[in-house]
Formats: C-alpha cells, sequence, structure tokens
C-alpha cells in the first residue's frame, strides 16, 4: 500500500484565500518597499487645517466696512482757498517757472491771453503746471475762481464765476462739466477736444448749424451736452473753445479765441470808425473763422484775399455779413450786435488786410 501525501488547502475557500494573499501581499510589500526609498511622509489627520493660509483664512473678518462719500450739495471754495490748496506752493514762491502772485510784470503777458485760456491751461495742465494743480478734486469752477484770485492780485479785472448763476461759466468750465465726457476721448463719433482735422468739415457747414446742434441734440449727443441749465452762449462758447484748442497745431494757427457772452457784445460803443470797437467784436465773433480761414472765410492779413472783396465796397460787405453769406452766419453768430458795430468789425478786418 503506498502513502499518499495530504494538502493543506482541503476548501475552495481556503484556495481562493490562498489566491487572494499571492496577490495582495507582494503589492503591499512593494508599496512599502517604495515608500521607504522615496522618505515620504504621511501628514496626519488635521495637518493641513494648520497651515499658516488656513489659520489665516479662519481669522479673517466675515464682513469689512467701506466708507463711502458723504453725499448731498457741495460748497464749492472760494478762490483763496482753492490758492493755498493748490496753487500756492508754486505761485507764491514762482516755483518751476509759475509767475508769483502779485507779481505783476509776470502776469501781464498772461493776462493778456484772456480769461478762457488761463482757465484752460489751470484745468487741463500747461508745461510744468499739473491739472487743475494738481488735485482732481477740485471743480472747474474752483479752480477758475483761484485763477481770478491770482490774476486780480496782479493787475486783471475778471469777474469771479458764480455757478449759480447761467451764463458766466467759461468754454473750459463748460466742457469740463459737460462735453468732455464724450468729446476728451471721442466717444460716440464725437470729434475730440483739438483734433482741428475732425471739427473743420463740421464747422464748414456753418458754426450756427453747429450751435443749434449742440443746442437742440444731435446723433448720440443730448441737447445741451445734457445739461438743460447751460445757456445758448456757454454752449457757443464751449463749442468754440473745443476746435480753437488744435488750432496751435496747423500751419494757420491763431491764439485760442474766448468768446463772451452776447451781451458784452452789445455792450460796445455802437460808432462804426471806432477802431476799438470793430476789434472787440472781430475778437468775439469774427476771429473765430477770419484768423485761420476757417469754412472759406477770408483770412484777417491777406491782402489777395480781401482786395477782391474790397471792390463790392464797405456798404455791401457789411450787409453780407449782417445777413450772412455761405458759411457764415448772420453778424457772425453774435446776434446782439448792431448794424453799425458789424460795420466797424468790417472795417477794422479791411484795414488789417491792406
Amino acid at each position: 500500500m503506498s502513502e499518499q501525501h495530504s494538502s493543506p488547502i482541503k476548501t475552495p475557500k481556503q484556495l481562493i484565500t490562498v489566491v487572494v494573499l499571492a496577490f495582495v501581499v507582494p503589492v503591499l510589500i512593494i508599496v512599502l518597499l517604495v515608500k521607504y526609498v522615496t522618505g515620504e511622509k504621511s501628514a496626519g489627520a488635521g495637518a493641513e487645517a494648520m497651515t499658516p493660509e488656513a489659520i489665516a483664512e479662519r481669522l479673517r473678518p466675515v464682513g469689512s466696512v467701506t466708507l463711502a462719500q458723504a453725499t448731498g450739495p457741495r460748497t464749492l471754495k472760494s478762490g483763496q482757498e482753492v490758492y493755498q490748496l493748490a496753487c500756492a506752493a508754486c505761485h507764491a514762491a514762482g516755483v518751476a517757472g509759475a509767475p508769483k502772485t502779485g507779481e505783476t510784470a509776470a502776469w501781464a503777458p498772461r493776462i493778456k491771453q484772456g480769461y478762457d485760456t488761463l482757465v484752460r491751461h489751470a484745468v487741463e495742465g500747461f508745461k510744468a503746471m499739473p491739472a487743475r494743480g494738481g488735485n482732481p478734486d477740485l471743480d472747474p469752477v474752483e479752480v477758475a475762481r483761484a485763477v481770478v484770485h491770482m490774476a486780480n492780485a496782479s493787475g486783471a479785472a475778471f469777474k469771479e464765476p458764480d455757478p449759480v448763476k447761467t451764463g458766466e461759466h467759461s468754454g473750459a468750465q463748460v466742457v469740463a462739466a459737460a462735453c468732455g465726457n464724450c468729446h476728451n476721448e471721442g466717444l460716440n463719433g464725437a470729434p475730440k477736444v483739438g483734433d482741428w482735422a475732425a471739427w473743420k468739415p463740421r464747422i464748414e457747414k456753418g458754426l450756427k448749424s453747429l450751435y443749434e446742434s449742440a443746442i437742440t441734440g444731435h446723433g448720440g449727443m443730448p441737447a445741451r451736452g445734457g445739461m438743460a441749465s447751460l445757456t445758448d452762449d456757454e454752449i457757443r462758447r464751449a463749442i468754440e473753445y473745443m476746435f480753437n484748442a488744435g488750432k496751435q497745431a496747423t500751419p494757420t494757427a491763431a491764439t485760442p479765441v474766448a468768446v463772451p457772452a452776447a451781451a458784452a457784445v452789445a455792450a460796445a460803443p455802437a460808432k462804426s470808425d471806432d477802431a476799438a470797437s470793430g476789434k472787440k467784436l472781430y475778437d468775439a465773433s469774427c476771429m473765430a473763422c477770419h484768423a485761420t480761414g476757417a469754412a472759406g472765410a477770408p483770412k484777417v492779413g491777406d491782402k489777395a484775399a480781401w482786395a477782391a472783396r474790397a471792390k463790392a465796397g464797405i456798404e455791401a460787405l457789411t450787409a453780407s455779413a449782417i445777413k450772412g453769406k455761405g458759411a457764415m452766419p448772420p453778424k457772425g453768430a453774435a446776434a446782439g450786435a448792431t448794424d453799425a458795430q458789424i460795420r466797424a468789425a468790417v472795417e477794422y478786418m479791411l484795414a488789417q488786410s491792406k
């Protein structure tokens, strides 16, 4: 009788257990060896919660408080206050070429440029002088008041602007308050301030049409730039300020025109032979086109252009100026001027062009 060998695996369940262990045990051994060789460390439960980032997040406040500027009507500062706040740093001592306040000789050529030009330089910045004296929170009217304060202390006789009254804002102030929203960047097809190439074709269609479009609204432009309180004359000043700002870059450059209110024009002397009266009206209304030849207007000083017109006679020229001709609006858009004042302006331009 032969001896038989017995197997330790007696049942199917034991066989399955042996097969599973034959696979699982070697895998576990390999994983443990890899961890040992690479030096990998296992983080304990909750270890990530102790990192600096996690601690900072837990300490972060649930909410935050932001202080907003109080709303309500703003009280505008006086010229003296703005001067002390923003202008005195340079103008009190003449720093960086700034004219010293009270020094009439330094201010005289600047005062001669006119109120609008000085305000524009102060609002927009000029050479070493930053816009609004380096304080962007200043209202254009506050800047204008500071300009008047300094200029009047240095020999000028400018009238301080009053935002409560209408009709007294300069072109620069109106642009800063209303028109600049689109015209400074050329938004919605608006011609940019100072872009003479963009303004020229519009001016050639007639200044009267340009004024009326701004007053009533045109395309995407709201009536009166969205400020119903602006007067017709303030709109006119703003338009002339915007296109005059670019004339210095053209070959036919001219000093930007400061256009006063029509009432100021009407107050001029009425004598037709008064050269001062003619020059005053020319500076106020005619210069906008006749200084540069805009819209086909004969340039003052261009003998050839005026010689042909002079042949028609002063009466015919005056009649054309009063009624309007071509792109020139009646009375050069100076509705308050008398016929005698228009004649004086025509005579002045003829005299300067002989």
